[in-house]
C-alpha cells in the first residue's frame, strides 16, 4: 500500500469499492468527500494529477486558479458605506441580470441562500479569508455585482488557499479513519451502469485499466476549455464529465454558452492556459482601454467596465475589430498598491516577460467557464440512478446564459454538500454487479490542435451558421480509434464534447449571454434551455431543461 506524508491511502488495488466515488479534486469533489466521509461513507476520489502538490507547475484543478474569490451574503456585516447593504434578493437579483433570462430564480435562491453556512463550513475546514484589523472579512466587487460581497484570500489566491484547506481537511480527517482514498494521476473512461443504475467507474492510470465498483458516482471533473487553443483552464479541463454522463445517459444543456473571460493575458501564439487577470482588478479601479486609450466599455453598459462578462467580453473584441490592434489594454494606474493586492496576478504578468509597473496589461477573451453541463435537480442529481454532477460540470439552473462573476465557488461548495447529502442516503445501496473493467471500444478522436482551431475560429466568442458548420463537418469525421492513454482519453471526450457544444449552438438561433450568432443578433422574447442526449452515438436534441429528471 502507497501512504502519502499526509495519510491518504493512494492505492488502486485497496480502493475496488466504496460508497462514493468523486471524479475529480476541486471544491465541489473535495466539498462532497469531506461531508460524505463525515458521515461515515467509504470515498474514493479518482484525480487526473495529484491532489495536492505545490512543488509541482501547473495544478489540476480550475479552483486552483480561481483570483477574484466567493460571491456569498452575509449576515450581519458592519456597514461602511452605502455600498455595503446586500441580501439574497439582491444577489439574486444580480444573478438573473447576468444569467439573460435563462437562470432559474427556484434552483438559484436556495443555493444563494446556503451560501454564507457553506462558506462558514470552509473557514471551520481552515480557509483563511482575507481580514482587516479588526477581523471583518474584507469584500471587493466584481463584475455584475450591485455591491461588495467577494470574499478573497491571499489577495488575488482565492482558489488555492481553497484548495489548500481543503485537502488539508481531507488529510486531517484521513488520518483520524475517515475513509477517503485517492487514485492519483488516473483517468476514469466510463461510468458503468447496470440495471439502469450506476455501479462504479472503470479507469485508465499508469497503463493500466482498473475499476472501482461504487452505488453513487459525483461527477466533478470541472469544465473543457482545452477546447480551444487559449484558455485559463488548468490543462486537466477536457470535458471529461460531459462526455462520461453523456455515454452514461445524462442529459446536458446550455453547452453553448461557454463565457469569455473579458482579460485573459495576451500572449501572441501561446497555446493552453494563459494567465486570467482578476475582475477584481477593475472592482479595484482598473480600466479596459483600446490602444488609442479610450474607454471600452463607455455608452455599452450602465455598469461600464463592471458589467456582466458577456457584456465587457465583447465589447472588448469589438474594440479589437474598430482598432485593428490584437488586443486592448487594461489601465491599472487608479488601482491602489497592485502588486501587494493582486500578487497572483503579477507574477502572471512578470512571467510573460511584462511589467506590472507599466501600468498597461495588454488582454483579450479568453474561454473561461462552462455556464451549461449535465442536467441535475437541485440536489445534483441526474437522470441516470446513483449518477451525481456538481460544480463547473454541472447545469443547476443557476448561471444561465451568463455566470456571474464568483457563483461558481459559490456553488460548488453548496452543490458539493448537496451531493454528499444524496450519497449518505444511499448508504445501504450496493452496486449493481458489472463486468470487469474493458478497453473502451474505437471513439472518434480528432487531433487537439485541429479541434481547439476550428473551435477557436469558428465556436467561439461569436457564431455563425456557416461557422459551426464547418466545425460540424470536421468533428464528425474524426477518425475512430481505441484511446489507451491518458491523453487519447482527454482527446475523445473533447471530441464528444465539442460535438455537443456545436449541436446546441446550433439550435440556438438567437444572441443571448455568452452566446453570440452574428447571423442572429436579436434576443428572442421567451429563452429556452435545450436539452440532448447520446443516441445512437450522435448528439440529438430531446427536450428541454426545466422538466423532472
Amino acid at each position: 500500500m502507497i501512504t502519502s506524508t499526509h495519510g491518504l491511502v493512494r492505492d488502486a488495488a485497496a480502493a475496488d469499492r466504496a460508497d462514493l466515488v468523486v471524479v475529480g479534486a476541486g471544491i465541489a469533489g473535495l466539498t462532497a468527500a469531506l461531508c460524505a466521509a463525515e458521515g461515515g461513507l467509504s470515498v474514493v476520489v479518482v484525480n487526473k494529477g495529484p491532489s495536492w502538490r505545490p512543488d509541482r507547475g501547473e495544478q489540476p484543478t480550475s479552483t486552483f486558479y480561481a483570483q477574484g474569490g466567493v460571491a456569498v451574503v452575509m449576515p450581519e456585516v458592519r456597514p461602511t458605506d452605502s455600498d455595503d447593504t446586500d441580501s439574497i434578493d439582491l444577489h439574486l437579483a444580480d444573478t438573473l441580470a447576468a444569467g439573460g433570462g435563462l437562470s432559474d430564480a427556484v434552483a438559484s435562491r436556495p443555493i444563494l441562500a446556503d451560501g454564507w453556512s457553506s462558506v462558514s463550513a470552509l473557514i471551520e475546514w481552515g480557509a483563511d479569508f482575507d481580514r482587516d484589523a479588526d477581523g471583518e472579512l474584507l469584500r471587493t466587487r466584481e463584475g455584475g455585482h450591485s455591491v461588495r460581497r467577494i470574499i478573497h484570500a491571499g489577495g488575488d489566491a482565492t482558489g488555492a488557499a481553497i484548495q489548500r484547506a481543503l485537502h488539508n481537511a481531507v488529510a486531517q480527517r484521513a488520518g483520524a479513519g475517515a475513509s477517503i482514498r485517492f487514485l492519483d494521476d488516473a483517468i476514469v473512461t466510463e461510468v458503468r451502469v447496470c440495471d439502469d443504475r450506476v455501479s462504479g467507474v472503470s479507469y485508465l492510470r499508469n497503463g493500466g485499466w482498473g475499476a472501482v465498483d461504487a452505488p453513487t458516482v459525483l461527477l466533478a471533473t470541472g469544465g473543457a476549455g482545452h477546447l480551444y487553443a487559449a484558455t485559463t483552464n488548468p490543462a486537466g479541463a477536457t470535458g471529461d464529465g460531459i462526455a462520461l454522463a453523456l455515454q452514461a445517459g445524462a442529459q446536458v444543456a446550455d453547452l453553448e454558452f461557454i463565457q469569455f473571460h473579458p482579460t485573459m493575458l495576451y500572449t501572441p501564439g501561446a497555446r493552453g492556459r494563459r494567465t486570467l487577470i482578476s475582475e477584481a482588478v477593475r472592482g479595484e479601479g482598473g480600466r479596459l482601454v483600446d490602444v488609442y486609450g479610450r474607454s471600452v466599455t463607455e455608452g455599452v453598459h450602465p455598469m461600464g467596465d463592471l458589467a456582466p462578462r458577456d457584456v465587457v467580453a465583447n465589447a472588448v473584441e469589438t474594440a479589437i475589430e474598430l482598432t485593428g490592434h490584437p488586443c486592448v489594454y487594461l489601465d491599472i494606474s487608479g488601482v491602489h498598491d497592485f502588486e501587494r493586492r493582486f500578487p497572483t496576478v503579477s507574477a502572471g504578468i512578470r512571467a510573460a516577460g511584462l511589467d506590472p509597473a507599466d501600468h498597461r496589461i495588454p488582454v483579450v477573451p479568453g474561454a473561461h467557464y462552462l455556464c451549461g453541463g449535465v442536467v441535475t435537480d437541485d440536489e445534483a442529481r441526474t437522470a441516470v440512478d446513483g449518477l451525481l454532477a456538481a460544480g463547473e460540470v454541472a447545469r443547476t439552473g443557476l448561471h444561465g446564459a451568463n455566470r456571474l462573476a464568483s457563483n461558481s465557488l459559490l456553488e460548488g461548495l453548496v452543490m458539493g454538500r448537496r451531493a454528499a447529502a444524496v450519497a449518505l442516503g444511499r448508504r445501504d445501496l450496493r452496486p449493481a454487479t458489472a463486468a470487469a473493467p474493458q478497453v473502451p471500444g474505437p471513439m472518434p478522436i480528432l487531433d487537439r490542435d485541429l479541434l481547439q482551431d476550428v473551435m477557436s475560429r469558428r465556436v467561439a466568442l461569436r457564431r455563425s451558421a456557416d461557422g459551426l458548420a464547418v466545425a460540424a463537418e470536421v468533428v464528425a469525421n474524426a477518425p475512430r480509434r481505441v484511446p489507451r492513454t491518458v491523453r487519447e482519453v482527454e482527446d475523445a471526450a473533447l471530441t464528444l464534447t465539442a460535438s455537443a457544444v456545436i449541436a446546441a449552438a446550433t439550435a440556438r438561433t438567437e444572441s443571448r449571454g455568452a452566446h453570440v450568432r452574428t447571423d442572429f443578433p436579436q434576443t428572442a422574447e421567451v429563452g429556452e434551455s435545450h436539452t440532448f442526449r447520446l443516441v445512437g452515438g450522435e448528439i440529438r436534441e430531446t427536450g428541454f431543461a426545466g422538466v423532472a429528471v
